[in-house]
């Protein structure tokens, strides 16, 4: 099939932002992309779907490509991130290792049990077809799917796609990053009160995304509002969604609130968000050395220089902070004269009470954050009318 009349059927139906994992069956469709529309290359492909998600969030058609053998890498936001909240993505996946044909060993079972990762996470797939008609034809039922806020899937079989040479890329610029390091004790405040200061810089422009466990139930008793999502699963995606968020609504403050464990778990994030650079985007990691939602069995961020890492990474401020005032000032600047920010604060692990989980349901909270979105565009709209 003819990879740029395909892409340009993609196109015409809205389909602009492509995020995902290289794979050399997809590779002249990631070609495309990458010439003709948006593209994020991600560090793997569940940080794929969570920035496609984000994109989702902030207006966009996303698509995610990704080899089959990182499908299982997709496996978390697939289901706890994408099914709760019903964020829809279309996405394209390989099939490395079809029965019948021979590929390298490590394929061998991934193409086996493909299809049926799919069906287990009840995303709705369809083998592509090789005739443009009947191609543009699945398309078109794929949009269905996705306007009822399904995920859709095509499985690609090898030679699917015709030759589309890749483009000269632009070399990336290099941001001049700077590094802060208070010379003050660290005072550990409790993960509450770092939160009330952080709720306090929200505004009309700005959103919070909180990340899994204790943090998004207590900036939700803190204050529930349009403008916050509470991630319930998918843990170390948060800073992925904030990413495609804040590259499809460049008008908005993204605020990133990550913990520990969390950045731990998906750290590949930082790479991609420094090159892609959104400064919008602040990334505020608070950082108790333990899982505190799991009973407070310790991570080994003790031994990690987080701010040195975001530094070496792209993120244009880097900042140890060490106290509420800190803090405050931090997002005082951001506020006033943005770039990507990442700013690490040592919490304690003192709770208040126990924080209830947010009475909203998931799928309601990304369905009002859309709107909170969104509400400009169809402001304007209604005065032209």
């Amino acid at each position: 099939m003819n990879t740029r009349s395909f892409g340009n059927e993609m196109k015409r139906l809205g389909f602009d932002f492509y995020t995902g994992v290289p794979c050399s069956f997809l590779k002249n469709l990631i070609n495309y992309a990458i010439n003709e529309c948006e593209y994020v290359g991600a560090a793997n492909e569940g940080d794929a779907v969570a920035i496609a998600s984000g994109a989702y969030l902030g207006g966009k058609k996303p698509v995610v490509l990704m080899q089959n053998s990182g499908l299982s890498n997709a496996v978390s936001p697939l289901v706890s991130l994408n099914y709760p909240f019903r964020i829809p993505v279309l996405g394209f996946v390989s099939w490395r290792g079809q029965p019948g044909y021979p590929d390298e060993p490590q394929h061998e079972l991934m193409g086996q049990i493909t299809t049926k990762i799919l069906d287990s996470m009840q995303v709705k797939w369809m083998y592509l077809s090789t005739d443009m008609r009947t191609a543009k034809r699945q398309l078109l039922l794929a949009m269905r799917y996705i306007e009822k806020d399904n995920p859709f899937f095509f499985v690609v079989r090898k030679g699917t796609f015709e030759q589309e040479p890749l483009q000269k890329q632009l070399r990336p610029f290099n941001y001049p990053r700077i590094s802060h390091a208070s010379k003050a004790e660290n005072e550990f405040p409790a993960r509450q009160e770092a939160l009330r200061i952080i709720n306090g810089w929200k505004d009309g422009k700005t959103i919070q995304l909180a990340t899994t466990g204790l943090t998004g139930r207590q900036l939700y008793e803190i204050e529930d509002a349009s403008n916050n999502l509470y991630m319930v699963g998918s843990m170390g995606c948060v800073s992925s969604l904030g990413l495609g968020l804040a590259l499809s609504k460049p008008d908005f403050d993204i605020v990133v609130i990550d913990g520990d464990g969390s950045l731990l778990m998906r750290m590949g994030n930082l790479a991609t968000i420094g090159y892609y650079h959104p400064p919008n985007m602040i990334h505020i990691l608070l950082d108790n050395n333990a899982h505190d939602s799991t009973g407070g069995q310790q991570t080994v961020s003790h031994n990690v220089s987080f701010v040195d890492m975001a530094s070496a990474c792209g993120y244009a401020n880097s900042l140890y902070l060490r106290s509420l005032d800190d803090l405050d000032a931090c997002l005082q600047k951001w506020k006033n004269k943005k770039g990507l920010t990442f700013a690490h604060l040592q919490i304690s692990t003192r709770n208040e009470d126990p924080p209830r989980r947010p009475a909203v349901k998931p799928h309601e909270v990304k369905e009002r954050l859309a709107s909170f979105l969104n509400r400009g565009h169809l402001e304007a709209e209604g005065a032209e009318s």
